[in-house]
């Protein structure tokens, strides 16, 4: 029974059997010649893809007498190597030396078979040319698969960092996570937590990291069960990107934006902020959404956040003290009245432009306006706790120094 076009003889098999040590060396060498970058590899490295090399040739015979992809995907073609070889040379890299491996072979393989036998050396090239078209599609799969570890391994790293941040942890610890996913860490950094959504899913991800670029930085983004927490950083607008993000990303609810911090190893400060406003929020439903958490500070510290008394009594309460002048007594006596100047001005012995004149100062000296509704409400909660800290210290009643 003749053979079929596309089977070898075992006396062609044998001699490309004795030929397999003469076509390592010419692949060797010919690889040392084409790319530079082979030649710049450590020696070890060079020596794992030299070995590779041989067992493809290895593969091969054996693909001669059982054509099987099943046979080749796995098997020693690339797992010889360890698993380290495939962060120093690159998939493009992977095809290129494939390339140049399955051009020596093609080169030397009449030679071989022999010039007498056509019938023989037109099987032994359309075996070749099947067989490197299994060995590239076992190269893409080795790579995708690595690819996709690479993506998972991120994935759960980025969600550390994340968590990291919002625990608060060491500066250290959150710097040594971000670093090993390859984070920038001295740019600046905002902290942005608000609901889920009910879509809210790996795609939504995506689309997080995929806005932030848009607008000129990153994002570190996690979802820990109802709640969406966004990390940007970079040189972007905060206050636009986090109105698109409550617009698109977040759920119903309050979208709260920390202060932005000099870098990732501090951003904790920031998230300790958005997450005080989170539980804050529901205390101003007017609130705008997004909203800073500064912008909570009354409602944040009325639910027990030390950092946000702290923040209202340094920058309203000791401003006003220090500024001396009956800004403080004015400042009183006009929330006193229910923010009625003329009401005020009676009861001070004082014209009307004179409190005028002195509330403007007020406004200059904590950044608040008294005739703002919203921001005579976190004046008075800054006078009350100011008021608070002076418990004790022999102050009188409206925080001013005694006189002596």
């Amino acid at each position: 029974m003749p053979k079929e076009p596309t089977e070898l003889s075992p006396a062609t098999v044998r001699r490309l059997e004795q030929a397999q040590g003469s076509f390592a060396s010419a692949i060797a060498a010919r690889m040392d010649s084409a790319h530079p970058w082979y030649a710049q590899l450590p020696a070890d490295e060079r020596s794992w893809v030299g070995l590779v090399a041989q067992a493809g040739f290895g593969d091969f015979l054996r693909w001669l007498s059982e054509p099987d992809p099943d046979v080749l995907v796995g098997t020693a073609v690339f797992g010889t190597a360890p698993r380290e070889l495939m962060r120093s040379v690159t998939l493009q890299q992977t095809v290129e030396l494939v390339r140049t491996a399955i051009t020596v072979v093609e080169e030397g393989l009449d030679a071989v078979v022999g010039d007498g036998e056509p019938v023989e050396q037109v099987a032994a090239r359309e075996a070749l040319l099947r067989y490197s078209r299994e060995v590239a599609f076992a190269a893409a799969a080795v790579y995708a698969r690595a690819a996709e570890s690479r993506g998972a391994w991120d994935a759960r790293l980025e969600a550390l960092v994340v968590d990291a941040v919002l625990r608060g942890d060491g500066e250290d610890t959150i710097a040594s996570r971000a670093a090993a996913l390859g984070w920038a860490l001295d740019t600046a950094t905002t902290v942005v937590i608000g609901p889920s959504g009910e879509q809210t899913s790996a795609g939504a991800v995506a689309r997080v990291r995929s806005l932030a670029r848009q607008a000129g930085g990153e994002a570190l983004v996690g979802v820990q069960g109802d709640r969406l927490v966004v990390v940007l950083t970079g040189e972007l607008d905060v206050g636009a990107t986090a109105d698109r993000l409550a617009r698109t990303e977040f759920g119903p609810g309050p979208v709260v934006v920390g202060p932005t911090v000099a870098s990732l190893p501090v951003a904790a400060r920031s998230a300790r902020a958005a997450q005080a406003g989170v539980v804050a929020a529901r205390a101003w439903p007017e609130a705008p959404r997004p909203v800073l958490a500064d912008d909570l500070l009354p409602e944040r510290a009325l639910s027990g956040d030390a950092t946000a008394r702290r923040a209202l009594v340094d920058r309203a309460y000791a401003p006003l003290v220090d500024a001396g002048g009956a800004l403080l007594e004015t400042l009183t006596a006009y929330l006193a009245h229910g923010g009625s100047l003329e009401a005020c001005a009676r009861s001070l012995f004082v014209h009307a432009n004179t409190v005028r004149y002195r509330l403007r100062r007020v406004a200059e000296v904590s950044g608040w306006t008294p005739s703002a509704p919203r921001e005579r409400f976190v004046l008075q909660t800054a006078l009350a706790l100011g008021r608070l800290s002076q418990a004790g210290t022999g102050s009188r009643a409206d925080g001013t120094p005694p006189t002596r």
